[in-house]
C-alpha cells in the first residue's frame, strides 16, 4: 500500500503530554525553545550549530508538516496537557514502510528536561509504532557521549545492539564519534 493512504494519528496523548503534528505558525514557539536551549542542543544537533531565525524555524515546521502528510517523516511537537507549554520535539524518521521499521529522534527544551517528559513521549511513540503502525523494529541512534539521550532508550528497555565505532563526525566537525544503536523489536 502507498504510505500516503495510511491512517496515521496526527495527535497522541499520554498522562501528562499531548504530541501533535506540526502546524503552520508553530515556528515561533519552537524557535523560542531552541533559543533558550541552544547551548545544550548545539553539541548534538546539526540544526543548532547556528541558531536558526524564527523564519527559518517556521520554514522547517512547514516542511515537517508536508513530510508528515506525505508519510516521509512523522514529527510530533510535545506539549504539557495541563498548560499547553511546548517542551520538545520527537518523531519518526528514516522510515522504511516495506519492512516496516523506523527511527525515533528527539530533543528537549532545557527548562523542561529532568521531568521524564521525553521518556514518556518516546514510550508512547514506541507503543504506537508497534501496535498501530505494525513496525517490527524501532531504533534510537545517538552519540555514545550523549548520556541524557542514551538514558531514554535504556529506561524504556530498548536493547543496545551495538556501538558503531568511528561512525560519524561530531557536529562541530572536530572529531570522529561513535554511535549507539538501540532497538525495540516485536
Amino acid at each position: 500500500m502507498n504510505p500516503i493512504l495510511m491512517e496515521i494519528e496526527t495527535s497522541l496523548e499520554t498522562e501528562r503530554l499531548l504530541l501533535r503534528m506540526p502546524q503552520l505558525g508553530d515556528g515561533k514557539i519552537v524557535n523560542e525553545a531552541i533559543q533558550t536551549s541552544i547551548e545544550e542542543l548545539r553539541p548534538w544537533l546539526g540544526f543548532a550549530r547556528v541558531t536558526p531565525t524564527p523564519e527559518e524555524t517556521e520554514i522547517n515546521i512547514r516542511e515537517a508538516h508536508i513530510k508528515f502528510l506525505k508519510r516521509e517523516s512523522l514529527r510530533f511537537l510535545v506539549f504539557l496537557k495541563e498548560t499547553n507549554e511546548f517542551v520538545g520535539s520527537t518523531g519518526f524518521h528514516n522510515i522504511h514502510w516495506d519492512v516496516p521499521k523506523l527511527e525515533i529522534g528527539y530533543w528537549m527544551a532545557t527548562g523542561h528536561s529532568g521531568h521524564g517528559y521525553m521518556t514518556e513521549a518516546v514510550q508512547k511513540l514506541t507503543q504506537y509504532a508497534h501496535q498501530s503502525l505494525d513496525c517490527r523494529r524501532v531504533e534510537i541512534q545517538c552519540d555514545r557521549e550523549n548520556a541524557r539521550s542514551r538514558a531514554i532508550p535504556e529506561r524504556l528497555g530498548y536493547l543496545l545492539e551495538g556501538t558503531l565505532k568511528n561512525d560519524d563526525l561530531s557536529i562541530d566537525g572536530k572529531k570522529i564519534t561513535d554511535t549507539c544503536i538501540y532497538s525495540s523489536t516485536i
